[in-house]
């Protein structure tokens, strides 16, 4: 434990945002003060500047040290989502992301699910031998099998298919099939009769428009919300532990959620924290106007 810094508790946990190296501030957390993790670290070889450009086959050797922490100090029922994506490296895909999905396994995370976030407003290119990159992986992990999870909170409209599929059911769609994976709905196309509202899927259509153009890798703050929705409930506490510009504080925190953030830039500290401070200052004024 490092003297030098104040150790937090569960009770005195507030929204902040931390200059430093994740791996050295969340020291000063105790075990199990998150109730998830939510985060997009440099990936391969980029931000050089800031985390002198980690290469793709020391990235697991980097992230493990961290994830030991994220490990740590995780509720039993939280969730870490990472949100990261494969480069290029000599002509084919690097592997350092599978390696680290591995590496997390033996670590002791259950790789539970994995999202998709497709950038559906992603702008052409071609190389010579591929296209455009235009998804991302938001790899879900939980320390155990029951967590915490709102499904109802990120439901979605049904759709138009609705209008058409249900209007003239056949004998066989209201028929209860046993389904293999335990899906309750399973071919009992009747189900979803009167219904307006669906569950969504695991691949998430998403702009890449955010709001923040002083971070060359921010993500919208639909993301981040997203999942705050699904894996959270108001009051309880968010960590980005690569906050970069705080668009995860921005969504936390206008979600009433206690929200901290670290990062080892002290240029994107300062960015996070105005962030902070600009959620707060709105927070407030609306429930001076509903008083």
């Amino acid at each position: 434990m490092n003297a030098a810094l104040p150790l937090h508790t569960l009770s005195t946990m507030r929204s902040e945002v931390h200059e430093g190296d994740c791996l050295n501030v969340l020291k000063q957390y105790p075990d199990a003060s998150f109730d998830l993790i939510v985060t997009s670290p440099p990936y391969a070889d980029q931000r050089a500047s800031t985390y002198e450009g980690v290469r793709p086959d020391r990235y697991v050797e980097w992230f493990l040290p961290r994830a030991a922490e994220f490990l740590r100090v995780l509720k039993p029922t939280g969730s870490f989502v990472l949100n990261i994506k494969e480069k290029a490296v000599n002509g084919e895909r690097h592997t350092y992301v599978l390696e680290l999905i591995l590496a997390l396994r033996q670590q002791g995370w259950l790789w539970t699910e994995e999202y998709i976030w497709h950038k559906r407003n992603s702008f052409p290119g071609k190389w010579p031998n591929r296209f455009r990159d235009a998804w991302e992986r938001c790899l879900h992990f939980t320390k155990q099998r029951k967590f915490k999870m709102n499904q109802d909170a990120v439901m979605v409209p049904m759709g138009d298919w609705a209008q058409t599929r249900l209007k003239s059911l056949g004998k066989n769609d209201v028929v209860r099939y046993d389904s293999q994976v335990g899906n309750a709905f399973a071919k009992n196309i009747a189900n979803w009769q009167g219904r307006t509202m669906a569950y969504p899927t695991n691949v998430l259509h998403l702009a890449t428009e955010c709001g923040n153009k002083n971070h060359s890798a921010a993500f919208p703050v639909t993301l981040p919300k997203w999942f705050i929705d699904l894996f959270t409930d108001p009051g309880d506490a968010v960590l980005d532990p690569f906050v970069g510009s705080g668009t995860t504080i921005e969504a936390a925190v206008g979600g009433g959620r206690t929200a901290v953030g670290i990062d080892l830039s002290p240029e994107f500290a300062i960015l996070a924290r105005q962030q902070l401070k600009s959620v707060q200052g709105a927070l407030a004024f609306t429930e001076k106007s509903n008083a």
